[in-house]
């Protein structure tokens, strides 16, 4: 088995070093080439003296500087933090503050965005610029600035980087997700974890060298990060994309004769009833969904426009990886559902007390297995409440297994396939990501034009959910509330998938007898108000 992330590259390199790794707008980076970034930037990394567990964000697009950092930073033996590259300035601060990191990959342009939250990083040391200089240099007090170059030219030709101390059990990643309340929390992930979750995927999708996979989604994103290691694990081809138009990613999968293609609900979508042409027919031999339920009717076009690629439905969470898969042969027979358990994980339904539930009685799913993570970073009393023994397992005595509390509602059949029932929280799921209504809810606060408000979801047929805001007038407000100006905040502050698809103002907000917001009276009037109504468009306008 590969221990340390960075062995995937490496070992793919050995063996087959002419084998592309990587094609980004019209550049082919081989194994061998993508081997020799890693080493420039490991070494690179230990000059500055960026090793040895020390925490490496990343804030880019999905660029080949993004991903030789990633896993240079493994090789260095430092631990790496990607952020979504469309998160703002106030959630980006908020991770760098966190996570504790000591050294920041972006690009000049974003960093000037920046400016006023990297002040405020006490942790920060060094600020490395890809790309383009600007003729205006940022100059940011006890933060050495660096470009990329720098960092990669004195390290020309790449000596061979010091064997990594990290052993596999060891922290290799922070990846930040909502929580149910307040701001993102960050996962931790070790070498094992992601190097098994590879192999487990490749394990159940039949990857091989000759698969060219479409990465879509944020590197960020489990889901999309694992679109890096399931290639690197059998030395196929990744292209990185941004794309604007959902047609571009069609038009992509016949220009680079894409063999595999992972998607969110939201994408599948807008592509379903698309054009397919013939090259993207033939080539796509498998397309994967996760971040939530792909509709019915979505699936049923898709099937139809791509008669020859086997849809694969998977359901998993950030705290361990990537739980259950539904092949596509037991589609027909097992509708509605997310699968089995993946390789290299057990899965068990539980009452509250822990006890097993009967088949088809509702419970909460836990996993446990190699690929439960480490905890969340920085939090401990969230660490404890989701990551707890194993039920059937006494605490007393020796160590138990530590598995996933998931805090989602499924149902198991006779045959062994499980079924998503609901969420125990109050986590909006929407696009494939899951937000926190206290995020939404603070821009919301922010603006001074509200007294209270709530940030709840509601089905969508292709977000998943939509994010709607109901809140009351400031109790001293002369005149009704400026739902455009509140709009405009939440566009200004925070990334489009958070962006609510509808603001509602009442007089006054449910409260429950311990004077909270009654999520849950809201929830429900809201989902029959807007079922009786034409469905919500997002902010964006999906």
């Amino acid at each position: 088995m590969n221990a340390l992330l960075h062995d995937l590259i490496l070992q793919s390199a050995e063996k087959s070093p002419d084998n592309v790794a990587i094609v980004h707008r019209g550049t082919v980076i081989r194994y061998a080439e993508l081997a020799e970034q890693i080493h420039a930037v490991a070494h690179g990394l230990q000059q500055q003296g960026l090793a040895n567990a020390a925490h490496i964000a990343t804030y880019l697009p999905k660029q080949a500087e993004a991903v030789s950092t990633l896993f240079g930073a493994s090789l260095a033996g430092a631990v790496f933090v990607p952020i979504n590259p469309l998160l703002k300035a106030r959630q980006v601060g908020h991770i760098l503050t966190d996570a504790k990191v000591r050294a920041l990959v972006t690009t000049q342009e974003r960093a000037h965005q920046l400016t006023h939250v990297l002040g405020t990083s006490k942790d920060l040391e060094t600020l490395i610029l890809v790309g383009k200089s600007d003729p205006a240099p940022l100059d940011i007090p006890g933060v050495n600035v660096l470009p990329w170059n720098e960092l990669i030219l004195a390290s020309r030709p790449a000596p061979p980087s010091p064997p990594s101390s990290a052993r596999e059990g060891d922290l290799a990643a922070i990846l930040y997700t909502s929580g149910s309340s307040g701001q993102p929390k960050g996962v931790m992930l070790s070498h094992r974890n992601l190097v098994l979750g590879a192999q487990s995927v490749v394990d159940y999708l039949h990857n091989t060298a000759d698969d060219r996979l479409l990465a879509v989604l944020p590197l960020s994103f489990d889901y999309g990060l694992s679109q890096l290691t399931t290639a690197f694990c059998v030395g196929a081809s990744v292209v990185l994309m941004e794309y604007l138009m959902p047609r571009d990613v069609i038009r992509a999968v016949a220009t680079h004769r894409i063999t595999g293609l992972a998607g969110v609900p939201t994408l599948w979508t807008q592509i379903a009833h698309l054009p397919w042409p013939d090259d993207a027919r033939r080539s796509l031999r498998y397309l994967t969904n996760s971040g939530g339920a792909m509709p019915r009717h979505t699936l049923a076009a898709l099937r139809s426009a791509l008669p020859t690629t086997r849809p694969f439905l998977m359901y998993g969470l950030t705290e361990a990886f990537r739980s259950t898969y539904l092949p596509p042969e037991a589609l027909e027979h097992h509708p509605g559902s997310i699968g089995r358990a993946i390789p290299n994980t057990e899965l068990m339904v539980v009452r509250e007390d822990g006890s097993p539930c009967a088949t088809g009685e509702p419970g909460e799913l836990v996993h446990r297995g190699p690929l439960v993570a480490m905890g969340y970073w920085n939090d401990p009393h969230a660490t404890a409440a989701c990551f707890r023994p194993a039920p059937g397992q006494a605490i007393k005595g020796k160590s138990p297994d530590i598995a996933v509390w998931s805090g989602d509602t499924v149902q198991q059949d006779e045959d062994g396939f499980f079924y998503f029932i609901g969420r125990k929280d109050h986590m909006i799921k929407t696009s494939g990501y899951r937000v926190s209504p206290t995020e939404v809810e603070d821009v919301i606060h922010a603006s001074g034009l509200v007294a209270e408000a709530a940030a709840l979801g509601v089905p969508h047929p292709s977000l998943g959910q939509a994010i709607v805001v109901v809140a009351t007038p400031p109790h001293d407000a002369r005149q009704e509330v400026n739902i455009d100006a509140l709009m405009q905040q939440c566009k200004q502050h925070l990334p489009t998938f958070m962006t609510p698809a509808h603001i509602q103002i009442r007089p006054v907000l449910p409260h429950t007898p311990n004077g909270k917001i009654d999520r849950g009276q809201l929830a429900t009037e809201l989902t029959d108000l807007f079922q009786a109504t034409a469905p919500l468009r997002s902010a964006a306008g999906q």
